[in-house]
């Protein structure tokens, strides 16, 4: 057996030294980082961690690859195994098991590559004609009477929307005009859809939508004619292609994208039964209070025209004539009474004056008037003697007759 060296200037590693300067090799081989590898899946694994594990292989050779949850959770395609797949990521080696493997980033179905260049491709030619322009996007009305649906009528896509539509707007009338949503004969069948409801149906809403899938499964919403005619509906569109993560050109070309079918429907009916009738209840509210303000200002305002009515109203004329007829006789009566009441005090005046040169009042101071025939005795020589005298006191006459000279 040969001996080695004592002297021998080779250099001495440690395993786990060894495995780092391979890993710093391969990690900073910049051509070794970011680089696509297509193979076939086998040994998929997805543990509770949220992590992928997966051999890549073909039919020479096999490369260990892992995709972490951060990029897991944004995955877009369903693996299996036997699955051709394109893998991104970064070459690195997983010192403890002492293998070199992928770490992948993204990854998706052999040759969706060139179909992802031809999207970019179309996607390019169709914002050059203006197809994906904002100001041409119209509002989707808030309760549609009236909704049209483009999908295949087998579809569970179409089961989700009528039951949302149905839950949420059960009002609406629903009009499906069914397609094949995948397939050669899939464009035109879109197209022709959406032509026929615009000009027969005349909806006020369009749904075009369908379930999820790879982007081979989804290219007809790709398709220049489809997205054309997405573009041309004079009735607004909402698009409902896919899932979440799924884009479509026909997205950029309707009046709202929903990220699912089932969201296509909730926005088409983005005022509910309940909500209309909250509504109704909320206007009937204000408009019994405006009609209250309304009636109670029509009233005042009558009142007015009545109030104006009977100023100018003959009877007012009258009714004020009486009244001026009835303020003039009581003036008429009071100046008569003040007039009477004067000439009854001149009067009484003159009464005093006479009764005091009355030559009754003279008889009541004590004096006498005698009369001879009826004729008042003034003088002395008026009388004779044995003359007959009637003689008026204060309180009786008697009769008197002379006798002597006196």
């Amino acid at each position: 057996m040969e001996q080695l060296s004592l002297f021998d200037a080779s250099p001495r590693w440690t395993v786990t030294d060894l495995t780092r300067h391979l890993r710093q090799l391969l990690e900073g081989d910049t051509v070794l980082q970011g680089v696509w590898v297509q193979g076939e899946i086998s040994n998929l694994s997805r543990p509770s961690s949220g992590h992928i594990y997966f051999t890549l292989k073909d039919s020479s050779a096999s490369l260990r690859c892992v995709m972490w949850k951060t990029e897991a959770v944004r995955l877009r395609v369903g693996l299996q195994d036997g699955m051709a797949i394109e893998v991104h990521g970064n070459l690195g080696i997983y010192e403890i098991a002492g293998q070199y493997q992928l770490y992948a980033d993204s990854l998706r179905p052999l040759g969706e590559g060139a179909l992802f260049q031809e999207f970019l491709r179309l996607k390019a030619m169709l914002e050059a004609d203006g197809l994906f322009d904002v100001t041409r996007k119209r509002l989707i009305p808030n309760s549609p009477r009236r909704i049209g649906i483009v999908t295949s009528p087998t579809g569970a896509a179409l089961r989700d929307m009528l039951n949302t539509l149905r839950r949420r707007m059960p009002l609406a009338d629903v009009t499906l005009a069914p397609v094949p949503v995948q397939g050669d004969e899939a464009p035109l069948a879109i197209q022709a859809a959406l032509r026929n409801l615009n000009r027969i149906i005349v909806p006020d809403v369009i749904l075009l939508a369908r379930g999820g899938g790879s982007i081979e499964d989804l290219w007809a919403f790709n398709d220049e004619r489809v997205v054309r005619a997405v573009s041309e509906s004079q009735v607004p569109v909402i698009t409902g292609v896919g899932h979440e993560t799924d884009f479509t050109l026909a997205d950029f070309a309707a009046d709202l994208r929903a990220p699912t079918p089932t969201a296509a429907a909730e926005l088409a009916s983005s005022i509910t039964v309940m909500e209309l009738r909250q509504t109704l209840e909320e206007l009937a509210r204000i408009l019994g209070g405006s009609m209250g303000v309304l009636f109670e200002r029509q009233h005042n305002l009558l009142e007015g025209f009545q109030s104006g009515l009977r100023f100018y109203s003959p009877i007012r004329r009258v009714q004020t004539e009486r009244q001026r007829l009835d303020e003039l006789n009581r003036r008429g009566n009071t100046t008569q009474a003040y007039r009477l009441e004067l000439t009854a005090a001149r009067l009484k005046g003159l009464e005093n004056r006479l009764t005091a040169l009355s030559p009754l009042a003279v008889l009541q101071r004590g004096y006498a008037v005698v009369t001879k025939n009826k004729r008042i005795v003034t003088s002395k020589a008026q009388v004779q003697d044995g003359d007959a005298l009637r003689v008026r006191l204060r309180d009786g006459e008697f009769d008197a007759r002379v006798s002597g000279d006196g």
